[in-house]
């Protein structure tokens, strides 16, 4: 099978038509780095022939690590209004990660520049929004793959390899609503590995279906665990990066839905720090259930990682409100386990009924 080049027009007509399903006046934010603009360029065009109002947003590489390395204390730890009321004006985002090789940096000061941005994102959430990824050559070598190999990968993905990509992502929206039909019904929810024995409640929550109109791709169910309801412990196998900066085997303890031991086997002093943002940032806002079987292999990237059918992810902070979640903070944090039999396999139990085993579900 020959490997499909990455292809910036069909990825830009499948965003703007189906992700943001532009329509003709709206206001609609594209914002990445330079490294991304092949695709920008084109979502710009794109939006444009739709009849809509493009604002764009470009980063040089590195402007964020610098913003959190120089930026005076005030600086860093407030939105200027300026920029919310911006936002308020749009009718739609669009952010386009363009993986970068990190910088470090001081963690506590990355920590403090995420957590700023908590209005910004609150404004954001009220209007149709958008994320997905350009293949930088960072990213292709976090995922060990060279770039074409990486290409071929993210088109597959997002079914960009389809003669209809709107279709095939519906068949996953249905795929999808059958097993939230089981979830719903559910209390307890417990999750079972090696390094880890968690159980918290999702009663009364919302499961929601991850159809790739906000993550492209996607291929999740996600909800809002009581806030209150998590005891036990969990080891995070997938590595991930935060700030910059990887982090590596991470182990919770929760005790009545509040972390109170954390460790990590790289990059301790991130996930502290990270833990330390506001109270909020010690419970879940999110669990989070991969579906997406045609994504085998962690590639360093969330928005891929997470979807990996066979895995869970539990996110650190900010609750999504369409799900009933309550938790406030200025982070949302995904850390992902895996359940699969090459990861030493793990369990998913709804009240005590085993539902997924060894990555799959039964």
């Amino acid at each position: 099978m020959s490997l499909l080049s990455y292809d910036p027009a069909k990825h830009a007509e499948l965003l703007v038509d189906y992700c943001l399903y532009a329509q003709p006046g709206e206001r609609l934010q594209l914002a990445s780095s330079t490294l991304a603009l092949p695709l920008m360029q084109e979502l710009y065009r794109t939006v444009l022939r739709r009849g809509a109002r493009p604002v764009l947003n470009l980063e040089y590489p590195g402007q964020l690590d610098d913003f959190a390395e120089f930026a005076a204390d005030d600086v860093l730890d407030q939105v200027h209004d300026a920029d919310v009321q911006n936002m308020t004006a749009m009718d739609g985002t669009l952010r386009v990660k363009a993986p970068e090789h990190p910088q470090g940096g001081d963690p506590k000061r990355q920590a403090r520049l995420i957590a700023s941005g908590a209005r910004l994102a609150a404004a954001r959430a009220q209007k149709k929004w958008s994320l997905t990824l350009y293949p930088t050559e960072f990213a292709a070598e976090q995922a060990n793959m060279s770039l074409p190999e990486f290409e071929d990968f993210v088109m597959r993905a997002m079914f960009l390899d389809r003669a209809d990509p709107v279709a095939a992502w519906g068949e996953v929206r249905e795929m999808q609503a059958g097993l939230i039909e089981r979830l719903q019904t559910a209390d307890q929810l417990r999750i079972q590995n090696a390094g880890t024995d968690l159980t918290f409640s999702v009663k009364g929550r919302t499961w929601a279906n991850s159809d790739g109109r906000r993550n492209m791709p996607s291929g999740e169910v996600f909800t809002g665990p009581v806030e209150d309801s998590a005891n036990g412990y969990v080891t995070f196998s997938v590595p991930t990066i935060y700030g910059g900066q990887w982090v590596r085997g991470a182990r919770l303890e929760f005790r009545d839905g509040v972390v109170v031991s954390a460790r990590a086997d790289e990059g301790e002093d991130v996930l502290l720090a990270a833990l330390d943002t506001d109270p909020g940032a010690r419970r879940l806002g999110e669990i989070g259930i991969g579906s997406n079987f045609g994504i085998q292999r962690p590639t360093g990237n969330i928005l891929f990682d997470e979807k990996m059918g066979g895995t869970v992810h539990l996110a650190l902070g900010r609750s999504y409100p369409e799900t009933g979640g309550v938790n406030e903070s200025g982070i949302h944090w995904d850390l992902i386990t895996d359940l699969r039999p090459a990861a030493g396999g793990g369990t998913v139990s709804l009240d005590g009924e085993v539902w997924q085993q060894g990555g799959q579900f039964v």
